[in-house]
């Protein structure tokens, strides 16, 4: 579990009663490498449909700008935030992307998902 985690808020779901998605782009996530020290970038897109809670914008954007200053790999980064957003609010359906910006020549996508059990996209809003 990560210290970051206490920073993350929520607010009920306005509309529990429809499946819906929720998309949010974060441009500018920075941390440091595990290795060198030096600073890694990447832009993230997180994707959820709710269940009882929202995560509240203003606390996600600390949550993320926390990082700044932590050691950890793309995958690790990638992975935490999906498993401390998922638990907290508990979703039907959330996925978190990493793009990671060019280190050594290298471009690293990170992709993760959590699906609720026996959630089923009736409505098709994965597949715009």
């Amino acid at each position: 579990m990560s210290l970051q985690k206490d920073i993350l808020d929520t607010f009920d779901n306005p509309n529990t009663a429809d499946d819906y998605l929720i998309t949010m782009d974060i441009p500018e996530f920075t941390c440091l490498c595990p290795l060198t020290g030096q600073p890694d970038f990447a832009e993230f897109e997180i994707n959820y449909v709710p269940d009882k809670k929202c995560v509240e914008l203003k606390s996600l954007k600390l949550y993320m700008a926390s990082f700044r200053d932590i050691g950890a790999f793309h995958e690790q980064n990638t992975n935490q935030v999906l498993k401390d957003i998922s638990s907290l609010i508990k979703p039907r359906y959330m996925s978190v992307v990493g793009y990671w910006k060019v280190r050594g020549g290298i471009i690293t996508t990170i992709r993760t998902k959590y699906i609720k059990s026996n959630w089923k996209d009736k409505k098709d809003i994965l597949n715009p």
